[in-house]
C-alpha cells in the first residue's frame, strides 16, 4: 500500500508538471509562430493637437499596407493632456480591456511618453507578452524608465539652442528671442522638458522675454512690441488662458499676425502657416520608422535584438514664402536645409501642358529649320535660274543678231557709203584751185551726221549683244519699242514688212532690266517679220502699240499680218524647243515668257481677226 500510494503521489505530480508546462508553452509565443496581425496605437494627446499627428498616423498606416500584410490598426486618444488622475485612468484601463477582449492585439505602439508609461503599467493585465514600440519620447526620459526586452522604439531630442541656431539664421543680427508656449512646469513629461534648463545658458548671450504659460492676449500684446532684431520661439499653445482649447497650429497665425517677427517652431505642420521653420520634427518620418519597427516584429522578428536609437524625424525645414516675408538668403540656412512651398517652375507645375508646349515648339522649330533651309535652296536656285536664263537670253540675243546681221550690215552700208562720197567729194573740192570753204563745211556736217548714224547703229547693236548681270531700273517702254524698232528697220524694209510704232503719248514708266525687256519684244518683232515672210506675201504690217492701262499696268502689243497661231498651239508656242520656223531652236517665247515673268509681268498670245497674231506684255507702272 505504501509503494502504491507512493507511485500514486509521483504520478499526480508528474501529471501537473505536466499542465503546468503546457500551459506555460502555450502563453509564451514562439518566434516561428506569426503573431496577432493587429496594431494598437496609443497616442498620450488629443484630436485637436491636429495635423501633426494625422500626418504621422497617415504615414504609419501607408507604410504599413504597402508591405501587403493584412493588418488591423486601432487608435486610440487617451487625451492625457487635459485629464489625469486615479478614477480617469481606471477608466481608461476598463475601457480598453472591456473594449478590445475580443481582438487580440499583436504590436502596442504609443505616441509619446505618457503613452509609454500607461502601457507599461497596464500590460501585464491588458496585453501580457505583447511587444512595445514606442515614438515621440524625449532622449533623456528613458534615463527614468525600466524598459523590459521586448520593448523598442526610437527617441527624439528637441533642443532650446537648436531654435536659437535656426532664429540666428533667420536673423543675422538676433539680439531678443522671445519664447511662447504653454507653461514648462506642465510640459515636464513631453518633449519640451529640457528646455527650462536651457534657458539660462540661452539668457547669456541674448535677451529672452519669457512668455510661456501666459494667457494669449497677453502673449499677443508683448510679442507686438519685439524689436526689429528679434524672433519667436514658438512651442505649442493649446489654451488662451480662460479655459478655451484649440489646437496648437491655430494659434501660429494669430501670434503671426500680431509679432510681425519671424517664427522659429519645432513642428513641420505649423511651417507655412506663420511660421518660418527651424529644426523641426517631421511627422511622416516618426510614423514610417515606427511601422517599420512593427513590420519587423509581426514578421517574427524579436523585438529584443531591435535596439532603441535616435529617429531622424528632426530635419531642418524652412517656408519660403515667410523667407521672401523677411528677406533670408538661404545660403544663410543650416546645411541640408528644405525649403518648402517653394514656387515651382512652370513645367513642373503643369508638365503634361509644358510636355505639350515643348513638343509642338521642337516641331514648329524643325518646320522653320526645314523652311528655311528649303526657302533657301529656293533663294539658290533662283539665283542659279536667273544666271542660267541670263547666259541662255545672251545666247538668244547673239542668234537674233546673228539673224539680222545682213540687214544690220546693209544699214550700216548706206551710212559708210555716203561718207566715203562725201569723203571723195570733199577731197575733189580741196585740189581743185576754186575751193569752196562753205561747201567743205557742208560736206564735212554730212559725214558727221552719217557717222553718227553708222555709230549709233553700233552702239545699238552693242548694247544688244552686252552681257551684264540683271539690272533692275526704271525704264521707259516707249523707249524700248523705239530701240527696238530701229534694230529691225533694215530688216523689215529688206522683207517688205512696214513698222509701225504706236507710242503713249506720255512717258510708261515700269521697273525692268532695258536690255532683257528689248530682246522681249525685237524676239516679238522679229518673229512677226518671219511669220509675214512665211505666208509668202508681198507686203505686211508689225505694230508695237505702248498703252497705259486702268489697274496700274502697262502694255505692249505685238500684231502682225503673219500666217498666225492655230488656235490649239496658243500656249504650246511659249513652251521650250517648241518652234514653226525650219531651222529654229524654239526657245525664243520661252525665254521671253521667262523674262517678262521675271519681272512681275505677263506675256499671252491671241489669234487676229483677219490673220495675224497678236502678243501681249503686261507689266505693273512704277508708282
Amino acid at each position: 500500500m505504501i509503494r502504491t500510494n507512493r507511485h500514486a503521489g509521483c504520478g499526480r505530480a508528474l501529471w501537473c508538471l505536466a499542465v503546468f508546462l503546457a500551459v506555460w508553452l502555450s502563453a509564451v509565443p514562439s518566434r516561428s509562430e506569426p503573431r496577432t496581425r493587429s496594431v494598437l496605437v496609443l497616442e498620450e494627446s488629443d484630436a485637436i493637437r491636429g495635423p501633426f499627428y494625422a500626418a504621422m498616423f497617415a504615414a504609419m498606416r501607408s507604410r504599413m499596407y504597402a508591405a501587403g500584410l493584412p493588418l488591423s490598426i486601432y487608435i486610440e486618444n487617451l487625451d492625457l493632456a487635459f485629464f489625469s488622475g486615479r478614477d480617469y485612468e481606471d477608466y481608461l484601463r476598463r475601457m480598453l480591456r472591456y473594449k478590445y477582449r475580443e481582438h487580440p492585439i499583436g504590436v502596442v505602439v504609443t505616441i509619446g511618453a505618457g503613452a509609454l508609461d500607461r502601457a507599461l503599467k497596464w500590460r501585464s493585465e491588458l496585453w501580457p507578452g505583447v511587444p512595445i514600440v514606442f515614438s515621440v519620447v524625449e532622449h533623456d526620459r528613458l534615463k527614468t524608465l525600466q524598459l523590459p526586452a521586448d520593448v523598442t522604439g526610437r527617441t527624439i531630442r528637441l533642443r532650446l539652442s537648436d531654435m536659437v541656431a535656426a532664429a540666428r539664421a533667420v536673423v543675422p543680427n538676433l539680439k531678443h528671442v522671445a519664447v511662447l508656449g504653454e507653461d514648462f512646469d506642465t510640459q515636464a513629461a513631453t518633449a519640451f522638458r529640457g528646455f527650462p534648463a536651457e534657458l539660462a545658458a540661452v539668457a547669456a548671450e541674448l535677451d529672452v522675454l519669457d512668455l510661456t504659460g501666459q494667457p494669449l492676449a497677453e502673449v499677443l500684446r508683448r510679442v507686438a512690441d519685439l524689436p526689429p532684431d528679434s524672433a519667436v520661439l514658438y512651442t505649442p499653445i493649446y489654451t488662451d488662458g480662460t479655459g478655451a482649447f484649440f489646437p496648437a497650429v491655430e494659434a501660429v497665425p494669430r501670434i503671426a499676425a500680431a509679432a510681425r517677427r519671424p517664427i522659429i517652431s519645432p513642428i513641420e505642420t505649423y511651417v507655412g502657416r506663420g511660421s518660418i521653420g527651424g529644426f523641426v520634427l517631421v511627422p511622416s518620418v516618426i510614423g514610417e520608422e515606427a511601422a517599420d519597427q512593427v513590420l519587423a516584429i509581426l514578421g517574427g522578428e524579436d523585438p529584443a535584438v531591435i535596439p532603441v536609437e535616435a529617429g531622424t524625424s528632426l530635419r531642418p525645414v524652412f517656408d519660403w514664402n515667410e523667407m521672401q516675408r523677411w528677406r533670408v538668403d538661404q545660403n544663410r540656412l543650416p546645411p541640408g536645409s528644405e525649403i518648402r512651398n517653394r514656387p515651382l517652375p512652370v513645367w513642373r507645375q503643369y508638365p503634361a501642358q509644358s510636355a505639350l508646349i515643348a513638343l509642338v515648339v521642337l516641331l514648329q522649330s524643325g518646320f522653320i529649320a526645314a523652311i528655311l533651309y528649303e526657302a533657301r535652296r529656293r533663294r539658290r536656285a533662283e539665283q542659279e535660274a536667273r544666271v542660267r536664263m541670263n547666259e541662255l537670253a545672251h545666247v538668244n540675243r547673239q542668234a537674233t543678231a546673228g539673224e539680222l546681221s545682213a540687214s544690220i550690215a546693209h544699214e550700216l552700208a548706206q551710212p559708210l557709203g555716203a561718207t566715203l562720197a562725201h569723203t571723195e567729194a570733199a577731197q575733189f573740192i580741196a585740189q581743185s584751185q576754186a575751193s569752196n570753204v562753205a561747201l567743205i563745211e557742208d560736206i564735212l556736217l554730212d559725214i558727221k551726221r552719217e557717222t553718227m548714224r553708222a555709230s549709233e547703229i553700233i552702239q545699238r547693236l552693242r548694247r544688244l549683244l552686252k552681257k551684264a548681270p540683271l539690272d533692275m531700273a526704271p525704264v521707259d517702254l516707249n523707249r524700248i519699242v523705239d530701240e527696238v524698232f530701229k534694230l529691225v528697220a533694215a530688216q523689215a524694209e529688206e522683207s517688205g514688212v512696214e513698222l509701225v510704232k504706236v507710242e503713249a503719248p506720255e512717258p510708261v514708266i515700269v521697273r525692268g532690266d532695258a536690255i532683257q525687256l528689248q530682246q522681249v519684244i525685237l524676239n516679238l518683232v522679229v518673229n512677226g517679220i518671219d511669220s509675214i515672210r512665211a505666208a509668202g506675201r508681198q507686203k505686211g504690217r508689225v505694230i508695237g502699240r505702248v498703252v497705259r492701262l486702268r489697274n496700274n499696268l502697262a502694255e505692249i502689243s505685238v500684231v502682225d499680218t503673219g500666217q498666225g497661231i492655230p488656235a490649239d498651239q496658243l500656249k504650246s508656242v511659249f513652251e521650250p524647243f517648241y518652234t514653226t520656223k525650219e531651222h529654229g531652236m524654239g526657245m525664243g517665247l520661252s525665254i521671253a515668257r521667262t523674262i517678262v515673268e521675271s519681272h512681275g509681268g505677263s506675256l499671252v498670245a491671241e489669234k487676229r481677226a483677219g490673220g495675224g497674231a497678236v502678243f501681249r506684255i503686261h507689266l505693273p507702272l512704277l508708282p
